[in-house]
């Protein structure tokens, strides 16, 4: 099939299934390696050595699909209702993961998605990701043309904002590219900057890791520095407030899929709850959703920070 008829109908599908952003790009070795290297010369990904790791892997996406030429990049809102602060004896999680696990259901989407192209291309090597693998999701979807890398790191978009995640279909077809998004609409504003609460945005588009909120409740298995456990505050799993105060994300829209509405008791959390969750507990409550990711563990021990800021306030 042309690359054009391919391109087209790949991309009409992936909205009709959901997708909020459907975006080309070639594949290439992408912008930014030299900065991802320091980046992990310097520690500042702590102990996410599985970076370290694949840092080779990086260098282009044939380590991902071999034989691959293009990339279509795919953008998946999450957001829904308003957070509801947190009380007293709760703690609060990220929008991302209030509902059910987006791995899963971007997962399921993709599959489709690559049913249809292996129908429309008998033959195509294609392979779809989600988060996991050493792919530079932000900078390939800037090359397909979805948005640019704010000041916070993340990607973002005149419409949606960035409450939303990434994804990839990888093939050996060759596509109709995108231009590129090449323009920073982030200006003079540094409000996600001014807004972090441990610091961990050390310059614009800059991070470090192990002072960041996200990392330190979800990644490593030790507990926080006691210096940044104060900052924590309420929150238990992720946190958002780099994305709450961005300009664009005042009028992003919000999705209608109900799969990422917030279940029953995660909008906020109670935090005698989870203290109180066996092995077996945590896995049946949290089947599903993102809250997997730390483990009973870290969850537990998250949740008892949460309290000790409580106490302290």
């Amino acid at each position: 099939m042309a690359p054009e008829f391919l391109t087209a109908a790949l991309k009409e599908e992936a909205l009709r299934l959901g997708f909020g952003l459907v975006g080309a790009a070639p594949a290439i070795s992408p912008p930014g390696l030299d900065k991802f290297r320091q980046w992990l010369a310097e520690g500042f990904a702590g102990k996410m050595t599985y970076l370290a790791d694949r840092a080779a892997a990086y260098e282009h996406p044939r380590h991902i699909l071999e034989g691959v030429r293009s990339l279509l990049m795919l953008a998946t809102v999450y957001r829904t209702v308003e957070p509801v602060p947190a009380g007293p004896g709760q703690g609060t999680v990220s929008r991302y993961a209030w509902g059910c696990d987006y791995h899963d259901v971007v997962r399921e989407r993709l599959h489709r998605l690559a049913d249809l192209l292996r129908r429309l291309s008998p033959g195509a090597a294609v392979r779809g990701v989600v988060d996991t693998a050493p792919l530079f999701e932000r900078q390939f979807a800037q090359l397909a043309g979805l948005g640019w890398i704010g000041k916070n790191t993340l990607l973002l978009n005149t419409r949606l904002g960035s409450w939303f995640t990434l994804a990839a279909l990888l093939t050996s077809e060759l596509l109709v590219y995108d231009a590129p998004m090449e323009k920073d609409h982030c200006g003079n504003c540094r409000a996600c900057l001014d807004a972090c609460p441990t610091g961990a945005l050390i310059g614009p588009r800059q991070i470090d890791a192990r002072r960041c909120i996200s990392y330190l409740t979800i990644e490593p298995y030790e507990t926080a520095p006691e210096d940044l456990q104060s900052l924590l505050g309420q929150r238990v799993f992720g946190c958002d407030a780099c994305q709450e105060v961005c300009p664009w994300n005042r009028r992003a829209p919000c999705t209608l899929d109900l799969q990422f509405h917030p279940r029953q008791g995660m909008n906020p959390v109670a935090l005698a709850d989870l203290l109180a969750l066996d092995e077996a507990g945590f896995r049946e409550r949290f089947r599903g959703t993102a809250l997997r990711r730390p483990k009973r563990a870290g969850l537990v021990r998250n949740a008892a920070i949460a309290l000790a800021n409580e106490a302290s306030q």
